[in-house]
């Protein structure tokens, strides 16, 4: 049975074993292919952590022609202030509009809490639709109607003869699960479920000749969009981009295509099984374009899927040749430095190994979760680096990352905006690994990133004289215990 019967998506704990919790060597954890990694209970000490909702959020608001109503208490979704700069600049982008992200919330009360919510939700539906007149209305659970047991997809079924709009559930009840990696499993779920077979029956005789799905859960901004479908209509295809700001009336061409291919294996295995399974559509999904050679590899798999591998190969030769020129004089200035990259598991290994083929000698990782897609890029990584350097998987836990950094040193820190408080804050230079606004994918966003870098490390001051001023809340002695102290391994112990 497919997954998309369900009401909701699987855990990724359950479907694909993904864990948050193990710290060793780069090589033994490859070595043992992370069996040791806990999917749960995995700390006996934990700072905190990150609820699925923040990157539903993020896919969610940037629909266009969409409201996300988020059925919870009224703090729940609070982030999408946060995140609608990122909204504007984006709709502009792609459609020259500037638009806010639009979002609303049943703002549950304890009342709603004891004498259930249903009944409100209703009337915000059609509320919502009477008001805004969308597309598509993101009907999204929160914590408090999982607790309860408000039933939103049977909501969602009693106003559906009363809206105009696509009602689509999403479960992003925060406490089921760790991995927050599954909240781009409930977006592509809700879309696949009642957006796709819609616009599939609708549009059926459409069928669109090379033409290449490319995946973008929020993996990218609009430059990096370019610089692919710059690549790829080198190569002659024609390109859809889906989802983040796809316009829900043409998604319907997402099941048209002859290929799908992901830029983020860790977000895009669930949609693309799906578009295979009932839509035929076969995928790639091996690499992710951040870094010179894995932007080839990428290149070689899609162009060998339409048996056009001479004119990718001329392709990568020319790009490459280019990209070095750039690359020559600022390669000495990152010779012998030392880099620390955390981020979601895909972007840190990947962005790793453009490090190193810039020069880097990689220090140290975090990754957010582990999951089975990951493999090949650690068997890179060794193969690459020749050394084995501390890896650490871990769900946003900045005591371990600052006891690592204490010991390694790095000479830089790229990490999420959210994230670089902590290098920060011990003087290490600090660069966002992941903003709509700047390019890191293919090509261009390696020189991009290098030129960047070599900026900031040509002037290390700021962060230099922070940590002169600031402190980390932690006690000297933590830094000369084992920073994986707490982290539960396969027999129950703790890795002392």
């Amino acid at each position: 049975m497919s997954f998309f019967e369900l009401k909701e998506p699987p855990r990724r704990e359950d479907r694909l074993k993904a864990c948050i919790a193990d710290g060793a060597a780069l090589g033994e954890l490859a070595c043992r292919r992370m069996r040791c990694c806990q999917p749960d209970g995995e700390r006996t000490f934990t700072q905190n952590s990150i609820c699925l909702l923040l990157p539903a959020l993020g896919t969610m608001n940037s629909i266009p022609n969409s409201v996300v109503l988020m059925h919870g208490g009224l703090g729940c979704g609070s982030s999408s202030h946060g995140g609608n700069a990122a909204v504007r600049a984006g709709n502009n982008q792609r459609w020259g509009v500037v638009k806010d992200g639009t979002w609303l919330s049943t703002g549950l009360t304890e009342t709603d809490v004891i004498g259930g919510g249903e009944t409100k939700l209703a009337a915000a539906i059609i509320e919502a639709d009477r008001r805004y007149k969308p597309a598509v209305i993101f009907v999204v659970a929160s914590c408090v109607p999982g607790i309860i047991g408000d039933d939103v997809e049977s909501i969602a079924e009693q106003v559906r003869s009363e809206v105009q709009a696509k009602i689509l559930p999403v479960h992003c009840e925060g406490f089921k699960t760790k991995i927050w990696a599954t909240a781009y499993d409930a977006v592509y779920h809700a879309i696949g479920r009642t957006l796709l077979p819609a616009a599939a029956e609708k549009n059926d005789a459409e069928k669109s000749v090379h033409t290449v799905n490319l995946m973008n859960m929020s993996s990218m901004g609009r430059g990096d969009e370019v610089e692919l479908e710059r690549l790829l209509k080198a190569l002659k295809l024609d390109v859809n981009v889906f989802p983040v700001f796809a316009d829900p009336e043409n998604m319907r061409r997402m099941t048209q295509a002859d290929l799908s291919v992901s830029t983020c294996p860790t977000h895009d295995d669930y949609m693309l099984n799906h578009l295979q399974e009932k839509y035929g559509i076969p995928f790639i999904i091996r690499h992710m374009p951040i870094g010179i050679e894995n932007t080839g590899k990428w290149l070689r798999d899609v162009a060998g899927f339409f048996n056009i591998g001479d004119q990718a190969e001329e392709l990568i030769a020319a790009e490459e040749a280019e990209l070095y020129a750039a690359l020559e004089p600022l390669k000495p200035m990152f010779a012998g430095k030392k880099a620390f990259v955390s981020a979601g598991e895909f972007r840190a290994l990947s962005t790793a190994i453009l490090l190193a083929e810039l020069g880097f000698e990689v220090a140290g990782i975090r990754a957010f979760h582990h999951d089975e897609f990951a493999v090949v890029e650690y068997e890179k990584l060794i193969r690459l680096t020749g050394k084995d350097y501390p890896l650490n998987i871990a769900n946003c836990q900045p005591f371990e990352e600052a006891n690592l950094l204490k010991r390694l040193k790095p000479d830089v820190f790229l990490g999420h905006l959210n994230g670089n408080g902590t290098a920060a804050k011990l003087g290490i230079t600090t660069h966002v690994i992941y903003n709509v606004g700047l390019q890191y994918v293919g090509y261009r966003g390696a020189y991009e990133l290098a030129r960047r870098l070599y900026r900031q490390l040509s002037n290390p001051r700021f962060n230099r004289s922070l940590s002169r001023f600031t402190h980390l809340p932690y006690q000297e002695s933590w830094y000369k215990e084992n920073p994986f102290k707490y982290i539960k391994v396969a027999g129950g112990e703790t890795d002392e």
